[in-house]
Formats: C-alpha cells, sequence, structure tokens
C-alpha cells in the first residue's frame, strides 16, 4: 500500500478556536442539546494521562503499516479521518480461516445465557455495571408496583431487590432509576404534579459531568420535563424534530473531532463497520467491476475500508468501483460531494479506479431506478449503515426504497441497524428500553473516555441526547429516530423476497480482531441471532449486522 501524504488531503472548513466552560456544557441554549460549534482546536494540555494514546491514534498490530505511516498529530487534517481510523484490511486464506474457526467458535454459536452484568472490582468484592444499576432500579420499580412476587416479570437480580451488598454511591444511583422509572409512570398517568416532584429529586442527585447513571438519569430526567411541558400544552423551548434532526445529519456528513473520536474510541463501532465490509465484499465474489450504492455515507469511512478489502483480493483484482450515495436533503448536497472528493484523492493514493455520485432527492418517493445508471457489467451492491432507521416514521418512504433496490437487483444488501426495539406505542416499555440501549452507552463512553473530555460531551449533550428526547418526549410524526430490533426487520425484508445470507467466518473474525485492537475492546461482546451478528458492550445489544440477498 502507498504511503499517505498529509498534503493531498484538504482542512476542516472553518476551522476556528472555541473555548468551552462545564457550563456550556451543561446548560445549552434553550432549543438545543448542548449545541456547541461543530469545530475547536486541540490544545497544548495533555488530557490524555490517565489513558495513554498511540502516536497514530489507534494502535495497529501491522509492522509493515506502522512503518509506512507517518505520526498524524493534527485531527484537523482530513488525513486523521482515512489515516487514523482505516488500517490495511486484510482478507484470509481457507487454512488461515479454518484456525480463525477454532480459536473463536464462540463467535458463531448463539449464546442462550445472557451475560452477567457485574464486573469485578479493583480490590475485592463486587461493582454493579451501569446496566445491573438500572437492572435493579427496574426490578425494585416493577416490585414496588406488585402487590406478590409473583407479579415481578423482570429476571431476578443477584443482589435481589435490597441494597444489600452495594456500596452508598450504587445504593443512590439505584434509587435514582427506580424514580426516574416511577416519574415515567406517572407521566403515562398524567400525574404531572407527582411525576414533577420525582424529577425535581432526580435532578438533585444527577449531573451531566458525573458518572454514568447521573448522566443518563440527567438526559432522560429533562426529556421527561420536555415531555410534561408538551402535555400540559406549556410552549416547547425546543424547536421541531425533523430540523434537529436535520441539523445532526449535517454534522454526520462532515468529518469533526467527535464524530473522528467516537469511532477511534468505541470499539463496537469499528468491529461493526470492518465485519459490514467483509460481508459486503463476500457478497460480490469475482468481481472485478464493483457499483455499491451507499444509503448512508455520512463521511464515508466505511468506503476507504472497502477500496482496501476489495485491492487485498488476489484472485481477482479490481478494476473500477464507483460508488453512488444516496441522500434525501439537498441542503447538504454539497457536503456529499465534499466526501466524494476525498474519497477519490484517497483511491488515487491506492492507485484504485474510482468514480463517484451523488443522487440527491427531496423526498424519497422520488428515487427511482433511473437514478442509479446501472451498468450490467458491474456488480451492484447495497450497503446501509444505519440508513433505514430514518424512514420508520416517514408513511411509504422505506417501502418505497426497497423496491426500487429490489427492481436493481443487488447481489448483497448489507444492513447496520440499531439491536433495539425502541418503536413501542407503549411509553413506559419505550422508556424503559431507551434507558438500557442508552445506559449501554452512556457506560462505553465512561470506560473509553475521560470523563472531562470534551468529545464525550458533545456526544452526550448533542447525539445521545437528542435520541432520548425522541424516544421520550415526543409522538407521532415528531418521534423522527426509531429504531427496532432484528427480528422486525426480518419480517420487513421478506416482504420484498429477501433471504438472510450467513455470514462468513472471515467476515465475524474482523469484528473481533479490531475489537482487540481498541481500547476497551474486551468489553465489545458478539453473540449470533441466526444469521446475524449482534454486536454489543458488556452483553447490552448495541448493534445488529446482517446481510441479504433478493429472490
Amino acid at each position: 500500500m502507498l504511503p499517505f501524504d498529509p498534503f493531498r488531503f484538504g482542512r476542516f472548513h472553518n476551522k476556528q478556536s472555541h473555548d468551552y466552560s462545564k457550563k456550556d456544557v451543561e446548560n445549552p441554549q434553550p432549543g438545543s442539546f448542548g449545541k456547541l460549534p461543530e469545530l475547536w482546536e486541540e490544545d497544548d494540555h495533555d488530557h490524555s494521562a490517565k489513558k495513554p494514546k498511540p502516536a497514530n491514534g489507534i494502535l495497529f498490530p501491522t509492522t509493515e503499516f506502522d512503518q509506512q505511516q507517518e505520526p498524524v498529530k493534527d485531527f484537523h487534517n482530513l488525513d486523521a479521518l482515512f489515516h487514523d481510523t482505516t488500517p490495511p484490511f486484510r482478507s484470509y486464506q481457507m487454512q488461515e480461516l479454518a484456525d480463525i474457526e477454532s480459536q473463536y467458535t464462540e463467535l458463531i454459536t448463539p449464546n442462550p445465557h445472557p451475560k452477567m452484568t457485574e464486573t469485578p472490582e479493583a480490590v475485592g468484592g463486587r461493582k454493579l455495571s451501569t446496566d445491573g444499576v438500572i437492572r435493579l432500579g427496574a426490578e425494585r420499580f416493577v416490585q414496588s408496583r406488585s402487590s406478590t412476587m409473583n407479579d415481578v416479570t423482570m429476571p431476578s437480580h443477584p443482589y435481589g431487590a435490597s441494597f444489600s451488598g452495594i456500596s452508598d454511591r450504587e445504593a443512590k444511583d439505584v434509587e435514582l432509576i427506580e424514580n426516574l422509572l416511577l416519574s415515567a409512570e406517572k407521566v403515562e398517568q398524567r400525574q404531572f404534579e407527582r411525576s414533577s416532584k420525582l424529577l425535581d429529586w432526580c435532578d438533585g442527585l444527577s449531573y451531566s459531568l458525573g458518572n454514568p447513571i447521573q448522566r443518563l438519569v440527567h438526559y432522560f430526567s429533562k426529556a421527561l420535563r420536555e415531555k410534561i411541558t408538551r402535555e400540559t400544552g406549556r410552549m416547547s423551548v425546543h424547536g421541531s424534530a425533523k430540523k434537529q434532526l436535520s441539523e445532526m445529519e449535517g454534522k454526520m456528513t462532515t468529518p469533526n473531532p467527535t464524530i473522528i473520536s467516537i469511532y477511534q474510541k468505541l470499539p463496537f463501532f469499528q468491529a461493526g463497520q470492518f465485519s459490514a465490509v467483509q460481508a459486503l465484499v463476500d457478497g460480490l465474489p469475482g468481481a472485478t467491476k464493483v457499483h455499491v450504492i451507499d444509503l448512508s455515507i455520512k463521511n464515508g469511512v466505511q468506503i476507504t475500508i472497502l477500496m482496501q478489502a476489495l485491492l487485498s483480493q488476489t484472485n481477482c483484482p479490481i478494476e473500477h468501483l464507483r460508488v453512488t450515495a444516496i441522500g434525501a436533503n439537498s441542503k447538504y448536497k454539497q457536503n456529499l460531494e465534499l466526501t466524494g472528493e476525498r474519497l477519490k484523492s484517497f483511491a488515487e493514493s491506492l492507485n484504485l479506479s474510482f468514480s463517484f455520485n451523488v443522487v440527491m432527492v427531496e423526498d424519497m418517493l422520488e428515487f427511482k431506478e433511473d437514478h442509479l445508471e446501472l451498468d450490467p457489467e458491474e456488480a451492484l451492491g447495497v450497503y446501509s449503515e444505519y440508513g433505514l432507521w430514518g424512514m420508520l416514521a416517514q408513511e411509504g418512504r422505506l417501502e418505497s426504497l426497497m423496491k426500487v433496490l429490489k427492481n436493481a437487483n443487488p447481489r448483497v444488501m448489507v444492513v447496520s441497524e440499531a439491536a433495539a426495539n425502541l418503536n413501542s406505542p407503549n411509553f413506559v416499555d419505550r422508556f424503559t428500553e431507551a434507558l438500557f440501549f442508552y445506559g449501554a452507552f452512556f457506560d462505553s463512553l465512561d470506560d473509553c473516555m475521560d470523563r472531562e473530555d470534551e468529545n464525550r460531551a458533545v456526544t452526550e449533550s448533542m447525539y445521545l441526547a437528542h435520541g432520548i428526547w425522541s424516544h421520550v418526549a415526543a409522538d407521532g410524526p415528531e418521534r423522527v429516530i426509531r429504531h427496532v430490533n432484528i427480528n422486525v426487520w426480518r419480517k420487513f425484508f421478506a416482504r420484498f423476497g429477501m433471504k438472510e445470507m450467513e455470514l462468513s467466518m472471515s467476515s465475524l473474525y474482523q469484528a473481533k480482531l479490531m475489537a482487540e485492537k481498541v481500547c476497551c475492546g474486551s468489553s465489545c461482546t458478539f453473540e449470533m441471532d441466526g444469521n446475524c451478528l449482534i454486536l454489543g458492550w458488556k452483553g447490552s445489544p448495541i448493534q445488529c449486522l446482517s446481510a441479504w440477498k433478493f429472490s
């Protein structure tokens, strides 16, 4: 692979310096979830004393790669996006895969037993994980509503429903979860005054820069207060949900320090992306001309991985790669075009023939097969990384998209979506599911990033908080963020004659390998649900990865 030229790539746009205080993060302006400027300069202080970093941002095991690359210290150089986040992609021969299978048989064996939700303390004893705190708090909540123990529907927790055997801090966290759930129940019962009093208590013990439970409760409490405001007919301080989602989409389509930092430090993102790309390559065997339709290209890191994956194949050298990026917001067309320019530069550095096209429609109902300019000589694949959930709240859009893709007849469609069922019409059920799902994210951020990390604060106050707000405070069309689990997707895809494909051992190993190379990767868990790979954090499902073909 050719060495990277740091001057080949452009620079971030509107590069500017910003100073942030705790007040900026804790008390964002009304109408925004921690809406901070997109970019800031790294200062000269060392914030990484607790968690040392290798020179290249992520330490990859390939000695040859380390010798080829120059350290990248400026994360505002676009080199940081492609260089630091994409190690060379390795393909595997049959004997290697046989050895891999013997080492990682747990990856392909469904695990019927749930993961334990406790982690060892540094010095003896046991310590509740974030999931364990939520589970115990939820169990206490259920028991408080039940007249007999026979009514309890949640699995029994090792500590029981009492505070025996846990620290005072953990006991307070459990109480926080219990009272937060009680408040949600009072909202559903339209007992808003009682709910508000419970939230007052929660707010006194939660904190946006505290431990994972305190942070989690802080944002869920804010969302519950917003729901009370809406239910009582008062003026909401937040703008349109669709507008906020559009703004988030714009940020996701431009490389920025927060996105890069999260991608580098949370192991399940890299693990899922490398595994998904391998599944895409596996679905296009023997192809020398490849056309990939990307339904959510964002900043395009996955395409750089795909380029390296295709070039690593020795049995069928790639002649040309064409990528079509689909967008449904013309406001960000320029962002996608800039992504294309960066990808073209990256392809040139690899001496890869590459072309890029943007298909922009204002409404997915307008998307037609003619937009794709299909070539019968090209092997067609579809890649969707969190590209479908946004259409769940838009009547007919997802169905219309799938009809077009079915007519295009791709060899494979790779789908990565959230492994959560956050679309229940029952408010308390949806609230509880969201609490567990986002609890895993807050826990992973706590393990993988410093508590004062600005990128962590932005992730929590902007991206995660907006998701929480959508699940908790919004209803109807305003609830624009919706997630469903793999079983729901299976039923939906079956309507279009799609059949789930088995993920290869190489695809599974890519996930395992990448998790091992990232700090905290040992907490990244893998389980199989049929042919679907479930990536999780300490056993809590985060992402589901599956591959499909049209029959």
